[in-house]
């Protein structure tokens, strides 16, 4: 009967080996999440880049659309200020007419004390 216990107990050695074997398995999973993990990270990071690549080139298409409709614009209107400066005169005059009101009305408004023209 002793020596059948005995066969029933499994050997601390075929213990070792089973866990030694489950571990080297876990490890060999860990070391596949990682990689799997890792190729997702820079398939994350290439589509990133390419996103802001193109984002990038569209901001950089507008700018220049831009620019080209405001030299268009600027090269109208001095155009127009060159064959007219009689007008040209005008208008930048009483846009610094109202400008300069503009600027006293802000001023009193601001003001603690009113101050009166006259005494």
């Amino acid at each position: 009967m002793a020596d059948a216990n005995k066969s029933d107990v499994p050997h601390i050695d075929d213990i070792q080996k089973t866990l030694e074997k489950q571990i080297a398995e876990l490890r060999k999973e860990i070391t596949k999440i990682n990689k799997s993990i890792s190729e997702r990270g820079a398939e994350l990071v290439d589509d990133a880049r390419e996103q802001a690549s193109d984002m990038y080139d569209t901001a950089a298409a507008r700018a220049s659309r831009t620019a080209q409709q405001l030299r268009t614009q600027a090269q109208a209107v001095s155009e127009v200020a060159r064959d007219n400066p009689g007008t040209t005169t005008a208008v930048v005059g009483i846009i610094g007419l109202i400008g300069f009101l503009a600027g006293i009305a802000v001023g009193q408004a601001m003001s603690d004390t009113p101050r009166r023209w006259y005494q």
